[in-house]
């Protein structure tokens, strides 16, 4: 068995034939991005945002009945004292939907880091399967602080016998 000579010879880093191509995008720094101008706006520059099959404003869309809005901030308050074990979840037995109940207690076992949730401002508009004359159900949105970040909630509130309950819950 005889042994090729040209095989010991080759050195044994590996060469490349061709140059490796960079994908990479160029490395950005500081400077490459200026800061933003921030610029005031009067009214005059803001206008609504409407939707292409949404009526226009004040064409006879029913809003929901003060009592749903102040069901929702009573509702909403109840949950966020619950999570931050300010009150038992028996309490939310009236004012939410069974499953719901259960969620919520499971949330509140975990704790909450930064402080106690104040709730800042909740808002209502009427629920888009709604018939049109019917406001059986609204959608709630809200937000509310702990420490010093801003959260927010999202929930859905229908009339189950006579009654407002909440029946679906977004904690943020």
């Amino acid at each position: 068995m005889t042994t090729l000579p040209h095989v010991a010879t080759q050195p044994t880093t590996p060469r490349v034939a061709m140059p490796i191509i960079d994908c990479e995008p160029p490395a950005l720094g500081p400077v490459a991005c200026p800061p933003p101008v921030l610029r005031r706006r009067s009214a005059a520059h803001l206008r609504p945002v409407t939707r292409a099959d949404a009526p226009p404003p004040g064409a006879g869309t029913p809003l929901p009945p003060p009592a749903a809005g102040t069901f929702a901030d009573h509702a909403l308050r109840r949950v966020l004292e619950v999570i931050d074990r300010r009150r038992p979840a028996s309490q939310l037995r009236g004012v939410l939907a069974p499953g719901l109940v259960d969620a919520t207690a499971a949330l509140a076992r975990t704790p909450q880091p930064g402080g106690t949730a104040v709730l800042r401002r909740v808002g209502l508009r009427r629920a888009s399967d709604c018939p049109d004359n019917d406001v059986s159900a609204a959608e709630v949105f809200a937000s509310y602080t702990r420490g010093a970040r801003v959260r927010a909630i999202a929930a859905r509130i229908e009339l189950v016998c006579d009654r407002w309950q909440v029946v679906a819950l977004q904690v943020g």
